[in-house]
């Protein structure tokens, strides 16, 4: 279990570290993180959560998606006691296989109706060429990377939200979980 959580936990900040700040409008630099705000933890996590179902409903297809948690973890260089992130992987899995034929280019077009700039869309350097497309939103703070795996036994979209830098209202410290 601890080996699960700690790669899970490296993927994340690789990932974090990919994701956010791309194009969010306040980083003043590609080293810096966009600020989200000022929220606890938890209400934080509730917000990146909102973000995921939203993206659920996008996807348009019926299936199911995993049902992990949302993590916490710190905002680059920033005092760990004060600034976070949220990051929230999950799956998707759709009821069909054929389903998932298409969708990358639809959430390409559809992403950005609804608040997202797509800022990179392509086949990833995985031996199968997996289609991933990176999207962020300024308005909602939040970043995602979809990536499809349409080989396999199990076709599925991966998805990894993650939010800009929260800082925890004056007097609280951040709640890791």
């Amino acid at each position: 279990m601890k080996t699960r959580l700690g790669a899970l936990a490296l993927f994340g900040s690789i990932t974090l570290t990919t994701l956010t700040g791309c194009s969010m409008d306040d980083a003043k630099d590609s080293d810096s993180l966009p600020s989200a705000g000022t929220s606890t933890s938890r209400e934080a996590v509730e917000t990146t959560k909102k973000v995921s179902s939203e993206l659920y409903d996008l996807i348009g297809i019926k299936g199911e998606a995993s049902n992990s948690g949302a993590g916490v973890t710190e905002c680059g260089n920033k005092d760990p006691d004060t600034y976070f992130q949220i990051f929230h992987p999950w799956s998707f899995t759709p009821a069909s296989a054929d389903q998932l034929d298409g969708v990358m280019e639809r959430l390409k077009e559809e992403l950005p109706k609804h608040g997202w700039k797509v800022v990179e869309y392509g086949p990833n350097t995985s031996k199968n060429k997996s289609m991933q497309l990176t999207a962020d939103n300024d308005k909602k703070k939040h970043s995602v990377k979809i990536t499809h795996f349409a080989k396999g036994k199990t076709p599925s979209l991966n998805l990894m939200v993650v939010s800009g830098c929260y800082q925890v209202p004056d007097g609280e410290k951040v709640d890791r979980f």
